[in-house]
Formats: structure tokens, sequence, C-alpha cells
């Protein structure tokens, strides 16, 4: 008898990513993402105060995973 196991994936941990961060794991800009925003194709920030914002982490990796499915 073999024994199988099937690996289930945890639940990706939401957190709140920062601008700077978002910046770093897309490579783009300020000015592109908000343009990329504006535009319905990238994840809409979530107001965080009066002069903050930020973005769900798993929606900021489905769109990056989202984006290799494309160049694949």
């Amino acid at each position: 008898m073999s024994s199988q196991t099937t690996a289930t994936a945890a639940p990706a941990e939401h957190r709140i990513l920062r601008r700077a961060e978002v910046e770093a794991k897309t490579g783009f800009k300020r000015a592109h993402i908000y343009s990329l925003m504006k535009e319905g194709k990238f994840p809409k920030a979530l107001r965080l105060g009066v002069r903050a914002v930020g973005w769900d982490s798993v929606e900021i990796e489905q769109w990056i995973a989202d984006r290799l499915k494309e160049r694949a």
C-alpha cells in the first residue's frame, strides 16, 4: 500500500501593504500604480486614514500571479 499525502495550501494571510511595499513587489512606481487603478487593472487601495492608503496583500499576490499566468 502506498500512502498519499495531499498538501492543502494554508489560507493566505490578509495584511495591509503600504505603497512602498506594493512598489517593491510589483516593480511599479506610484504614478503607474494609480494609473492602473484608475483603469480598473490593479486592485483598489483601501483608505486607512486621511492621508494613508494600503492594499490587501492577498489581492496584490493574486494580481501578480495572474500577470505571470498571462506571460506563460
